[in-house]
């Protein structure tokens, strides 16, 4: 909600027909109340996109239960809560499209990405079964999965943090470093959301980015087992496998 008057900002510098409304996905009042206030000026509603997310990053044991409980809040209740105030009128116009971006975290998971991987991972399962009920009644449901893109989010995640005993924070934070120096804008998930919108597409799942796809294949070269030993490698064979795989030299570089 904060984000609020900027969006109205930009949208009024680019011309663009956009009345921003301001609703706090975290709230089941604020929600009710914001659907029906948009329905109530504008009619009904064809498209929703769940896009609202945010992310923890740590070891599950040194992040606190309420870091957990607020990215699940968030990134599934939150589009849940929208979800189920839509999803009546699109049910009975037999219309409509609910796209929900997740992540491709929400296919692969590793540490530090606990809280964030459980929720998209969480968002997916939803979105599957709740694509399964809504094609009965001619409402499309798609999944996003974007690799990383140039967002605060993933700047916060290139962080390093404080110094803990787990050094999968430091793999990560590296990997983010190195793929944000030739980093992607967030207009590409943009223009994918408004492509498959409009296509008519029925195709659930949606990878956006350029490096989407190789991070699908770096896992699924492994097995779970293998997978498990490289998170818990030590630091230059995750560096390597980065290398070898993506072409990136993520190893800190003396300051």
């Amino acid at each position: 909600p904060a984000q609020a008057p900027q969006l109205a900002e930009t949208a009024a510098k680019e011309k663009l027909p956009i009345v921003v409304s301001t609703m706090d996905v975290d709230s089941d009042e604020s929600v009710s109340k914001g659907i029906a206030q948009i329905e109530k000026d504008h009619g009904q509603i064809d498209v929703l996109v769940n896009n609202a997310g945010v992310e923890r990053v740590g070891s599950v044991e040194e992040l606190p239960l309420p870091d957990f409980r607020a990215v699940m809040e968030t990134n599934y209740f939150g589009a849940l809560r929208c979800i189920q105030a839509v999803v009546p009128g699109m049910r009975q116009r037999r219309s409509g499209c609910i796209v929900n971006v997740s992540s491709v975290a929400g296919r692969i998971t590793s540490p530090p990405m606990a809280p964030y991987t459980a929720s998209k991972w969480a968002l997916e399962a939803l979105s599957e079964a709740l694509a399964g009920e809504m094609k009965t009644f001619n409402v499309r449901v798609l999944i996003v999965e974007p690799g990383i893109i140039d967002t605060a989010m993933a700047r916060r995640i290139e962080d390093r943090g404080s110094a803990s005993p787990y050094r999968q924070r430091e793999h990560f934070s590296s990997m983010f470093a190195a793929s944000l120096k030739n980093p992607v804008h967030p207009s590409l998930v943009g223009g994918k959301i408004l492509e498959i919108v409009e296509s008519g597409t029925w195709q659930l799942r949606h990878l956006v980015g350029p490096d989407a796809v190789p991070f699908l294949e770096w896992r699924a070269q492994m097995t779970d087992e293998q997978w498990v030993d490289l998170n818990a490698s030590d630091d230059e064979t995750w560096y390597k496998s980065l290398e070898r795989h993506f072409g990136l030299d993520s190893r800190p570089k003396a300051s």
